[in-house]
């Protein structure tokens, strides 16, 4: 095999890797007790830095060996202080549970961007998109081997459930006032599919929240803040853990 065979060969057996079917964020939430997304977020725009010195490489291992069913990680860059490498750097670092690509998507480059840096799934937000947009964009992820957690915040969004994504959002933050509310993951779950797989977002702080929006049908639950202004997020993730199992014991026997 002369160098060019060789180089080629190599160039297949990557391709095969990128190809290779990912962890399953739906699965990794369907089988866990838990069902924290723990999101490695660096800044926000309505508190600007939360962890500037956040490493990619340490927060979101520390996250996996510390409970968490399931990482989100910002890659926004002017907003979130975010970039597509924050993924490879932990995928570099060890982490193997499933990875949500987490960003304002309205293009399908940025799909192949969520599968160059090793991501298991994209959000996409109704908010952003068109229905039609919306449906390209899903089915198009799907061809990748990409999953797609739907985010909807109001009851005129739910309709985008119909697209049947693999997983639905339902945001408790307004993405115009960045004011938070969890009673909207309330409202507007018995709304959504009975069997859809449904994830509450932002605001969660306490361990109870989860115990009651498992009671409400929910099994997931995003959750960076809280977290990441601690000094130690993977501890205070472990602790949150703890927390949830001791509290939610009749919801998690049964699941």
């Amino acid at each position: 095999m002369d160098i060019l065979q060789e180089i080629v060969a190599h160039k297949l057996e990557e391709l095969a890797a990128m190809r290779a079917k990912k962890p399953s964020l739906r699965e990794a939430l369907l089988h866990s007790d838990t069902g924290i997304i723990a999101e490695f977020k660096r800044r926000s725009p309505s508190k600007g830095w939360i962890k500037e010195e956040g490493l990619a490489s340490v927060i979101p291992l520390s996250y996996q060996e510390n409970g968490a069913a399931a990482l989100s990680i910002l890659t926004d860059k002017q907003y979130f202080g975010g970039h597509d490498r924050f993924i490879t750097e932990a995928r570099a670092s060890g982490v193997t549970i499933p990875v949500l690509y987490k960003n304002f998507v309205v293009d399908e480059l940025q799909l192949y961007e969520a599968l160059l840096c090793g991501a298991s799934a994209v959000l996409l937000i109704a908010a952003c998109l068109s229905k039609q947009e919306c449906k390209t964009l899903l089915q198009k992820a799907h061809a990748l081997g990409l999953e797609v957690l739907l985010e909807m915040h109001s009851e005129p969004e739910l309709e985008y459930a119909e697209l049947e994504p693999d997983l639905c959002g339902i945001n408790n933050r307004h993405l115009g006032s960045f004011v938070t509310d969890v009673e909207t993951s309330y409202q507007l779950a018995e709304r959504l599919p009975r069997e859809a797989v449904k994830v509450s977002e932002s605001g969660i702080s306490k361990p109870e929240t989860v115990c009651e929006l498992r009671e409400a049908g929910f099994r997931g639950f995003l959750i960076g803040e809280t977290f990441m202004k601690t000094p130690e997020p993977g501890t205070a993730l472990r602790q949150f853990v703890e927390a949830v199992r001791q509290n939610c014991k009749s919801q998690i026997s049964k699941s």
